[in-house]
């Protein structure tokens, strides 16, 4: 059997078939490649502004409810924790890529544009007016949010506690009461007097509280800070 002879202008045409092939997938590869980026770019830009009372448009069969939070819910942890919950524009940390990558995600999945974006952080994450744990959030709603993505580090597991004199004026008090018994106790026996007795140490106690109480507030008004439940949604520095 003899083997049929090579077509010398058949295989040069095949050759200009598999460039043009070629070249139609190198414009497809361009064309996703130019979607993505302006899609990323359109993304970081309703990150960075855009308006706070915005409805996202979800088909909630498609979301996760372990997610889905209500303002309540935001508000008490902020309290909590000593955390601030403000437009992502006041943000001034980055944007990871997978947050991103999430978004554009749920964008092609709901068929939406998300916008209104929200972050739960610290106040030394947000350039506020006058790294530690954030969590990026979207409206959809009624006062609830959808967390879209979380990224840092997790906050200490003292936080909680160390928050706990900054929720009300009363805590601390309270705070400044028993630091204030605290200290007294380390005092000597008869250092002011030649005999103690519970007066003069009630009146030592009274003292020490009159003199913590002092710097608190004075360091309070010098820096010009506030309880939780006052700063937690608000973009002021001084609020």
């Amino acid at each position: 059997m003899l083997l049929k002879r090579t077509n010398i202008e058949e295989q040069l045409g095949k050759t200009l078939k598999n460039a043009v092939d070629s070249q139609k997938i190198l414009d497809e590869v361009f064309r996703i490649l130019e979607e993505d980026k302006q899609s990323k770019e359109r993304i970081q830009l309703n990150l960075s502004g855009g308006k706070s009372n915005i409805i996202n448009h979800f088909d909630f069969d498609l979301l996760d409810t372990n997610k889905i939070y209500h303002l309540a819910q935001i508000r008490k942890i902020c309290i909590d924790y000593r955390l601030r919950f403000l437009d992502s524009k006041y943000f001034k940390g980055k944007i990871p890529d997978k947050a991103v990558s999430k978004i554009k995600k749920l964008e092609k999945e709901h068929g939406i544009e998300i916008k209104g974006y929200k972050i739960i952080a610290p106040s030394k994450l947000f350039k506020l007016a006058d790294k530690d744990d954030p969590l990026l959030l979207v409206p959809i709603g009624n006062d609830y949010f959808y967390l879209i993505h979380k990224w840092g580090n997790d906050l200490h597991p003292f936080r909680k506690a160390l928050m706990w004199p900054f929720k009300s004026i009363v805590n601390l008090t309270v705070l400044v009461l028993v630091a204030s018994y605290l200290v007294t106790l380390l005092i000597p026996n008869g250092l002011f007097s030649k005999s103690s007795s519970n007066a003069e140490f009630w009146i030592i106690c009274f003292f020490m509280f009159k003199s913590i109480a002092a710097v608190v507030i004075f360091y309070g008004f010098a820096l010009g800070k506030n309880f939780s439940p006052a700063i937690w949604n608000s973009k002021y520095f001084n609020a």
